[in-house]
């Protein structure tokens, strides 16, 4: 089976996009399949460091076919001034980049509907949104009289149709509220003017996704799709409703890429040595301390795309089984190891307490999970860095035995070890002479 899929097994942020650009030399064509601009991916070639939110993080293999497929939603905006930014630091994306004409696109309405939206919600738990619009356009998407695909950019009938919900849109967002200003970033004529200017630049990339993936599945090529977020947030499986807008765990490949699933053969679980959250919603392994605060300042925990702090803590097994029996995963990949070096305690969390009963399920209400209480087992801390790591055997006992713990509570083995955010600091063990086993002293 062809295809190979990067989850994110957390509330997104563990690095996928280094281990899709790590991987992509090994691929013939990369797939963004769900998400949009509040996806952030950080990818570290080098002095070079480069921050994408739409395109692929194969992006910069030149010989890589990069694909965004339907389910993934674009903002024309966003995606030509990340198309520009590449093209400065001298990658071309226009011989390699294709764009579904069936995915949707944020429009400005939507960014400022979101805005609007969040305002009212002031003194309220926020639900995490980043202000980009994902959620509004999904919305449209499956309410269908108010869409605009990347087809329709290119049709006849374009400016018509862009005024026409344009001038729709103007009249929900005044009676909700909408400032003189957010009310002229929206109107017609504008973004009339925008569409055609974002159709000129788009037009070479944007064309069928759906069957040139299905031929080269079909013919054996090797895909590799990359997820967005993290499985904890997906719409309906994660911590509902603090989550995107889209399914962001395994369950969600195939309809946002348009593949059955007979063509997925290996599905790559990434998370992080700890965990990390951005947004409102339940965190049970929260660390509202000093050891939270200096995981966030190791770690360089701040949003790729907000800029936010996250919120950081333990590793949590019992999200990390469930997320991972949920998306298929085969293998983990365990990031972020060189944070726990520096550590003086470091926990596990397997299993929670929910009103005086221990339970090892990831409850599926928020308020349940809001008041399970983490039950913990300590791993002896080691205390030695790890960032130079080149094999498993390099690892510390203690960073073994913490390896070997993780493997035993999700039930699925680590294949890939992170020990620092560049390409030459990352171990695949089935690559490794030493492996685990002897790695571990096994």
């Amino acid at each position: 089976m062809p295809g190979t899929c990067v989850i994110g097994l957390q509330w997104g942020d563990e690095a996928k996009g280094k281990l899709v650009d790590l991987l992509a030399n090994e691929f013939e064509l990369v797939v963004r399949y769900q998400g949009g601009a509040n996806a952030g991916h950080t990818v570290v070639a080098g002095d070079e460091v480069y921050k994408l939110h739409h395109i692929p993080s194969g992006i910069l293999r030149p010989q890589v076919q990069n694909l965004i497929t339907p389910g993934v939603v674009i903002n024309p905006e966003t995606l030509l001034v990340e198309i520009d930014g590449l093209a400065k630091r001298g990658v071309d994306v226009t011989k390699n980049l294709r764009i579904s004409e069936r995915a949707h696109l944020v429009m400005p309405w939507h960014i400022a509907e979101d805005r609007i939206i969040n305002q009212q919600h002031i003194g309220k738990e926020s639900i995490g949104t980043t202000n980009r619009g994902i959620g509004p356009c999904y919305r449209d998407k499956v309410g269908r009289t108010h869409a605009i695909r990347a087809i329709d950019l290119m049709d006849s009938g374009r400016d018509e149709r862009i005024a026409e919900v344009a001038n729709q849109k103007l009249k929900v967002l005044q009676s909700l509220g909408g400032s003189a200003e957010e009310l002229e970033q929206i109107s017609p004529g504008r973004v009339v003017a925008a569409a055609a200017g974002w159709a000129e630049r788009l037009r070479p990339m944007v064309g069928d996704t759906t069957y040139p993936l299905l031929d080269a599945a079909e013919a054996g090529r090797r895909i590799l799709f990359e997820g967005a977020q993290g499985a904890l947030l997906d719409i309906d499986h994660g911590t509902y409703p603090f989550v995107t807008s889209s399914n962001s765990s395994g369950v969600g490949i195939c309809a946002g890429a348009g593949v059955p699933p007979r063509w997925i053969g290996e599905v790559i679980g990434v998370c992080k040595a700890y965990s990390t959250r951005v947004g409102g919603g339940p965190f049970p392994t929260e660390l509202d301390d000093a050891v939270g605060e200096q995981i966030r300042k190791l770690g360089n925990e701040f949003g790729t795309t907000t800029g936010r702090p996250r919120r950081c803590g333990w590793i949590d097994a019992v999200a990390l089984r469930y997320t991972a029996r949920l998306s298929g995963v085969t293998t983990l990949a365990l990031m972020m190891m060189d944070v726990l070096s520096h550590l003086d305690e470091i926990k596990i969390c397997v299993a929670y307490e929910l009103d005086g009963e221990r339970i090892d399920r990831f409850p599926c209400h928020a308020d349940s999970l809001r008041r399970c209480k983490p039950i913990y087992e300590s791993v002896t801390p080691w205390k030695q860095p790890v960032d130079d790591a080149k094999t498993v055997a390099d690892f510390p006992a203690g960073a073994m035995a913490f390896v070997r713990r993780i493997e035993e509570l999700v039930g699925v083995p680590v294949g890939v070890l992170s020990v620092g955010p560049d390409r030459a600091q990352t171990i695949f063990v089935d690559r490794d002479p030493a492996g685990i086993a002897a790695g571990a002293g096994r």
